[in-house]
């Protein structure tokens, strides 16, 4: 029998999550909530672009569409914000649903949010459920794969993560998300205002560091704008010389005043590689490259769908990357 599945948040995250669960024989969406008033009572298929009718329709309440289809599990795609999202897992986990969530804050909560993320295990717990955050980055790309290369090192010294992307394969929010097409004073603003960043570097750093039982002395997260040297576009938008193109964003970890672990971020219209790499100095040094890198949406997509079945198997209580069963292509049979 088919996992059934609540789909929670059909944005572009969410979209993509619907049709990839749509493609797969062991997965079935049974219900679909968003509380946008444009997609309530419209078939799932339709704002989600299956190209076809599903039956499920769009609704507001996921306790009535829960007690109604009776869903294996809960796949959110809300929000970045932990805060803005505890709302939506308390109630699901009211249900006693398991859980998988794009949320990048809850990817590794345990650094930022420690208070949430002991609510969020008290509650998973006393649902005898499991709920774990993922997605490419974090989730995968700068945390949980160079984690998984640490286990040939019998020393690390340190780690360094670089992420450069051409955001001209993204999507339009996404583009937007690193203040593509501002100006560089506008772009302060927003990162003032925490509009315009990357979610989850802290987090990533954090998740490492527990991971090699390293004591931090203190974590950042600096970002700068990328300014377009030429004009450039996207299907979606101009920029101008002299104006944002995109982000580059750095969180450091430090360990007894020295910088051990280096995530880099580049994402930005135009970039001439897209790549991720993964660099560890120790013994022995290695030095991994993607060459084309991860696709932030496919991946992020894909790695929400293959971790449902190793969060139905898993103990209850919240999970991350590093607790969680590894995760891998989940096709059926």
């Amino acid at each position: 029998m088919p996992t059934k599945v609540m789909l929670m948040g059909l944005g572009p995250i969410g979209a993509g999550v619907a049709r990839q669960l749509a493609a797969r024989k062991n997965f079935k969406i049974v219900a679909a909530v968003d509380i946008d008033p444009g997609k309530a009572g419209r078939d799932l298929g339709e704002v989600a672009g299956l190209g076809k009718k599903t039956g499920v329709r769009v609704t507001a309440d996921p306790v009535a569409a829960a007690r109604k289809t009776k869903p294996h599990v809960a796949v959110l795609c809300t929000s970045s914000s932990l805060k803005e999202v505890w709302p939506q897992i308390e109630t699901v986990l009211k249900l006693r649903l398991p859980i998988v969530s794009t949320t990048e804050e809850l990817s590794y909560p345990w650094f930022s949010n420690k208070p949430l993320a002991r609510k969020i295990d008290a509650a998973a717990r006393k649902a005898k459920v499991a709920v774990v955050g993922t997605g490419v980055n974090p989730g995968f790309a700068m945390d949980a794969l160079p984690i998984a290369l640490t286990a040939v090192c019998e020393r690390v010294d340190s780690v360094r993560v670089d992420r450069v992307q051409d955001a001209r394969i993204r999507r339009l929010p996404f583009q937007r998300k690193i203040g593509s097409g501002l100006t560089p004073e506008q772009f302060a603003e927003k990162v003032k205002a925490l509009t315009v960043r990357h979610v989850g570097l802290t987090e990533s750093v954090a998740m490492i560091a527990d991971a090699l039982g390293w004591r931090l002395d203190r974590v950042t997260d600096e970002i700068q704008p990328k300014i377009a040297s030429a004009p450039v576009e996207s299907q979606f938008l101009r920029v101008e010389a002299g104006k944002v193109c995109g982000i580059v964003q750095d969180g450091v970890g430090y360990r007894d005043g020295r910088p051990v672990i280096a995530l880099h971020m580049e994402a930005y219209l135009g970039a001439p590689e897209t790549y991720d790499s993964v660099r560890i100095e120790g013994s022995p040094e290695l030095h991994v490259k993607a060459i084309g890198g991860y696709h932030g949406d496919i991946a992020t997509h894909s790695i929400a769908v293959n971790s449902i079945p190793k969060v139905l198997e898993a103990p209850a209580g919240l999970h991350t990357m590093r607790s969680l069963a590894l995760p891998s292509f989940a096709g059926g049979r």
